[in-house]
């Protein structure tokens, strides 16, 4: 059996004689090719379930859960639905407990993870009139970085995001999430047009760092990063940024510069990947729980380090696991965000932004 799919039998003669083949064996989980520390287990009715690697006993559990019930459905009279919810239950609570207290490597697992929404889905679920704009009017287009003018519950608004892609093809498309200098020169177009116009902008930020490719660098990557930075503070308008997954490096730093930043729960937002620091502190990528810990990536960290305005709270298990429920909450928090910033002359957002940046770092330091 190769992927779950068995081979043809061989043909045999007379043909009457030949054996019917054997039933394959029920699937069994694989590793995840796009890597992050997750596996998938495919079966009947969630044929591409992606567990992380501490999900393991939960996968076992849910999975026979559902081998329960297909049981039942092809066999007359058999009732296995008891036994089926009871194993429900049991997840459920280890669901629970294993989310209760993630510590910092975890979270960075949770924050990659391939079935989180993104930033493509809170675009299509909160915002409107969705129109995108191309290209930074100097080299071309990048695909890694949405942007353009929408509708956010009736409100006009510019919108600007990292987006990593959902399988194969769109991940290569998207270059999984990191973004060239042409990237954040779209984003300084669109920012400008939005001081220009009035326009409150919304940021949306899921990036493991900026392409380190050599065409990136020839083309000025850190100037780009620098002068989006610097666009973030220039604007007279209110500019709110959510990291929804990822925050990597100035990557991230270059939509976040913000009036308000929120982090989803188990989103991660450093200034380096765990596996890059462990890698120059320790000659050692494999030391990468120890450089998240070390990092003060998680939400939690950097609310009480003053860097991050609020904690969205994540369903059980991570917005992977009820995506519609989680973008609602986004949703919810950028419409309070707005509201606070609302009426506030362009002067004031200015002084309050630069302040806010400025003082960043005095608090929580012996934490």
């Amino acid at each position: 059996v190769r992927n779950g799919i068995a081979p043809a039998p061989h043909a045999s003669f007379p043909p009457t004689l030949a054996a019917a083949p054997a039933p394959a064996p029920p699937p069994r989980p694989r590793c995840n090719p796009s890597g992050g520390g997750s596996y998938i287990r495919r079966t009947a009715e969630r044929p591409s379930m992606t567990y992380l690697e501490f999900e393991k006993p939960l996968a076992d559990l849910e999975g026979k859960a559902e081998e329960l019930r297909v049981l039942a459905r092809k066999g007359e009279g058999v009732d296995l639905e008891k036994e089926a919810a009871a194993l429900d239950r049991k997840a459920e609570d280890l669901l629970r407990d294993l989310y209760r207290n993630l510590d910092p490597w975890r979270k960075t697992l949770v924050a990659r993870h391939p079935d989180r929404p993104h930033c493509i889905d809170y675009i299509n679920a909160l915002f409107s009139e969705w129109t995108p704009l191309a290209g930074d009017r100097t080299f071309g287009d990048d695909h890694a970085v949405m942007g353009g003018l929408a509708r956010f519950r009736d409100q006009p608004v510019v919108v600007i995001g990292h987006e990593k892609g959902n399988d194969t093809k769109s991940r290569i498309h998207r270059n999984f999430g990191m973004a060239r200098p042409e990237g954040y020169r779209k984003a300084i177009r669109l920012m400008d047009m939005a001081d220009r116009f009035g326009l409150p902008v919304v940021t949306l930020v899921d990036t493991p760092g900026a392409y380190p490719g050599k065409g990136a660098e020839e083309r000025g990557q850190s100037e780009a990063i620098a002068r989006s930075t610097e666009k973030c503070l220039q604007i007279g308008v209110p500019l709110v940024s959510v990291i929804i997954g990822e925050g990597g490096s100035g990557g991230a730093v270059a939509f976040a510069t913000a009036d308000r930043v929120a982090m989803l729960e188990h989103s991660i937002y450093s200034v380096i990947s765990p596996e890059g620091c462990a890698s120059i502190l320790w000659k050692d990528a494999e030391k990468m729980r120890e450089a998240a810990e070390a990092l003060r990536l998680t939400a939690q960290d950097l609310t009480r380090l003053g860097v991050v305005d609020a904690i969205i709270p994540e369903p059980v298990g991570g917005a992977q696991r009820a995506p519609a429920e989680a973008v609602t909450r986004v949703g919810d928090e950028i419409a309070r965000f707005l509201k606070e910033l609302s009426g506030r002359k362009p002067a004031e957002l200015l002084r309050a932004r630069r302040r806010k940046y400025v003082e960043m770092g005095a608090k929580g330091l012996a934490a």
